[in-house]
């Protein structure tokens, strides 16, 4: 695996373990963001947490396929 396929993968691996951290922790200053404000407004503060949980598990998800399609 390259270094590029490393950076790339622990860059998507740390967004989406901080984006679940934030969903999780409902931090203000996270959902009070501008881009945030957007799924509050169509999910409601609860259903936006969730979205972005699954944003956050879409993170990891690409995170390890470049991990696993880097090393061939």
């Amino acid at each position: 695996m390259d270094t590029q396929n490393i950076v790339l993968a622990s860059i998507l691996f740390a967004s989406g373990v901080f984006t679940i951290w934030a969903a999780a922790a409902d931090w203000d200053w996270f959902m009070n963001s501008r881009r945030a404000l957007i799924f509050v407004k169509l999910f409601g503060r609860n259903g936006a947490r969730v979205a972005y949980v699954l944003i956050g598990v879409l993170f990891l998800a690409c995170a390890v396929t470049v991990w696993i399609a880097g090393g061939k």
